[in-house]
């Protein structure tokens, strides 16, 4: 079988290694319970859980977990990917299953772990063109073998997947993977341990904040935090410096949002009309006490973007507010709404503003319930996708007359939202003109620069509800 036997002799990663994620390494930890003192279980009439299911969105740990995993409990552990199984040949795959299952049980109390769990255990008979008959076979297997235990028996089976809304019915139902452990993105004070782990071994400055670094990347992955940490050491080394210093981190993370820096030949009035745009962002998000803190405003050219408005947000939401949704829709137009009134006209560098806009105005009306005019109802259109096991054409559930209505009030929320930035940017114009003039020359202005810059005139705060 094509799975690796985990060599307890052989370091490895231990639950130290897998900074937050706490109630799924409370549930992970409770199967070394299990596997030591299976009689101690045994004894009150617990039996064994069958299989566990790592769920979550990629790069948030599962592969580390389980990893960790085999170096705390001291027993024999597989490991696979479920993607080994599936071969050209009917029925290798749930040769190799029975293969795996056979050594684990010779070796109980033992772990067999199954990444990518999604590879072969999708809906069976469902999506287009007909099925894999390789893949269903060795599915087939799997649930064979996890029925076919013998009470005495103590393995445990480990699988992880970010898809868990496609996987056959049949995997989750009790007896088999039965138990669930939910790992979500970490939270700020997950993001500042996670951080605090991946720079254990490198140089830092002293007068490093992590905390201020955890803070400016909202829902960043664990995965995304090491990838931000290698940046930055990177870019440390790129300028010879021996310490790696919070510039460093900076500069990474804009990299890893954004993309890398790009030397453009930009011409003057096309720069002009970027720093204006992008001060229209930048003075009606300071003006909107709803809106998330300004981090910075930069016209410097990044991946696919010509310049950016970053935002820092100081807590963590997990809920969003009518006020909140509408003061992020008028700051997305308050770029186009800024070239509008300074230069006299608008040009395609609001595209991506008003597809994020439309978007976001649309799943207030469709999904949120945020509009008085649609009420309390879900009306999106279906967002499943054939070739996952699902339908290929779900019919839409309500009129033409309703979608219409849809439309008209996903309509006037995005009409009343450049109002209120046009109304906003007119009080304020002359010192968005004056901001834009100061973002060309300096190219990057922090919230100081956009404060400082904005207090010099005469200003009214606008603190008024969408009309």
């Amino acid at each position: 079988a094509k799975s690796s036997r985990f060599d307890p002799t052989r370091p490895t990663a231990r639950f130290d290694d897998v900074a937050g994620q706490e109630n799924a390494k409370r549930e992970i930890s409770e199967l070394i319970d299990f596997l030591r003192e299976p009689d101690r279980f045994r004894a009150v009439g617990a039996e064994v859980p069958r299989g566990i299911l790592l769920l979550g969105p990629p790069g948030v740990g599962k592969t580390l977990l389980a990893r960790a995993l085999a170096g705390e409990a001291g027993v024999p552990f597989f490991s696979t990917s479920a993607s080994e199984f599936v071969e050209m040949f009917v029925g290798v795959g749930a040769a190799r299953v029975r293969s795996m299952f056979e050594q684990a049980k010779a070796q109980a109390p033992a772990i067999v772990f199954i990444d990518e769990l999604d590879s072969v255990g999708r809906a069976r008979g469902a999506g287009v063109g007909g099925g894999n008959d390789e893949r269903e076979q060795t599915l087939n297997q799997i649930l064979a073998e996890l029925d076919g235990f013998e009470g005495h028996e103590a393995v445990v089976v480990l699988a992880a997947t970010n898809r868990p809304d496609v996987l056959d019915p049949a995997l989750l139902r009790p007896g088999r993977f039965d138990r669930h452990v939910e790992m979500t993105l970490p939270s700020l004070e997950d993001r500042v341990a996670i951080l605090k782990v991946h720079t254990r071994k490198m140089p830092l400055a002293e007068d490093i904040d992590l905390r201020r670094v955890a803070a400016g990347v909202p829902g960043f992955s664990g995965a995304d935090l090491k990838n931000l940490t290698n940046e930055a050491a990177i870019m440390a080394a790129r300028g010879e410096r021996t310490v790696i210093a919070e510039a460093d981190f900076d500069e990474a993370r804009d990299k890893i949002v954004m993309g890398a820096a790009r030397a453009m030949a930009i011409r003057p009035e096309e720069r002009r009309r970027l720093a204006v745009h992008e001060s229209g962002h930048a003075a009606v998000a300071f003006s909107l006490p709803e809106a998330d803190p300004i981090y910075k405003v930069t016209i410097i050219p990044r991946g696919r973007s010509l310049g950016a408005t970053h935002f820092l947000p100081m807590d963590e939401r997990y809920t969003l507010s009518k006020a909140y949704l509408e003061a992020q829709l008028v700051v997305a137009l308050a770029g186009r709404a800024a070239e509008r009134i300074i230069l006299g006209d608008v040009s395609s560098g609001a595209d991506d503003d008003i597809q994020r806009a439309t978007r976001l105005a649309r799943a207030m009306v469709a999904r949120w319930g945020m509009s008085d005019d649609i009420g309390p109802i879900d009306l999106r259109l279906s967002d499943e996708h054939p070739f996952l096991g699902r339908d290929f054409a779900l019919p839409r559930a309500f009129a033409d007359a309703t979608a219409a209505s849809v439309d008209a009030a996903v309509q006037a929320l995005l009409t009343a939202s450049e109002e209120k930035a046009r109304a906003i940017i007119a009080r304020r114009k002359h010192g968005v003109a004056a901001l834009a003039r100061r973002l060309e020359a300096a190219e990057t202005l922090d919230l100081a620069d956009v404060r400082a810059c904005l207090e010099e005139t005469e200003v009214e705060q606008v603190n008024g509800p969408l009309a």
